[in-house]
């Protein structure tokens, strides 16, 4: 592999962790519908540390505003409850000895349009990446050609597929963010 084709593929895994970053950034985002991503993260004390919730129960969707936590020691469930009520979810977990039920409410039309906003800064800040990405990327292939290691048409080339990548990972993003807002309801 020669050295612009490996930067090639790097610009590409950088462009891909962007775009996994802003998976996981609308992952947090409680929609209209149940999502186990929304209460995976929550950080838990327990057996003396800190941990997140999908490390200490099985967290399930069996209806579509309906998520049920189940830890795997019964001994955490009040730990989780706390966890839950102390994150900034605005959601109020039902514990019943065995698990943790959390009932997820119809969104109003004025929280509809401030996740939408928020959405929409989560995009623009994944977009923002990508371009940091493709700016330092045509550097390197710059500078790759300025020191004689590519040609002036492989510098055009290796500028050419920077830009398609950029183009193909901002519309991925662009799909994620419309994605993300039909399940606003």
């Amino acid at each position: 592999m020669d050295s612009l084709q490996k930067q090639i593929h790097d610009t590409e895994e950088k462009l891909k962790k962007t775009v996994d970053s802003t998976v996981r950034d609308f992952s947090e985002i409680r929609t209209g519908r149940a999502n186990p991503g929304i209460v995976e993260g929550v950080m838990v004390e327990c057996y003396d540390t800190h941990m997140p919730l999908k490390q200490v129960a099985t967290i399930s969707v069996p209806e579509p505003r309906l998520v049920v936590i189940q830890p795997w020691d019964a001994g955490n469930l009040s730990a989780i409850e706390r966890a839950i009520l102390k994150s900034e979810l605005g959601i109020n977990p039902v514990n019943d000895g065995k698990i943790i039920r959390i009932s997820i409410p119809t969104l109003t039309k004025e929280r509809i349009d401030e996740l939408k906003k928020i959405l929409h800064k989560i995009a623009e800040q994944g977009r923002v990446s990508i371009r940091t990405v493709r700016r330092d990327a045509m550097a390197a292939v710059d500078k790759l050609e300025s020191s004689k290691q590519i040609t002036e048409d492989a510098k055009f080339k290796g500028h050419d597929e920077v830009q398609k990548l950029t183009e193909k990972y901002t519309k991925k993003i662009d799909e994620l963010l419309v994605n993300k807002e039909k399940e606003l309801v």
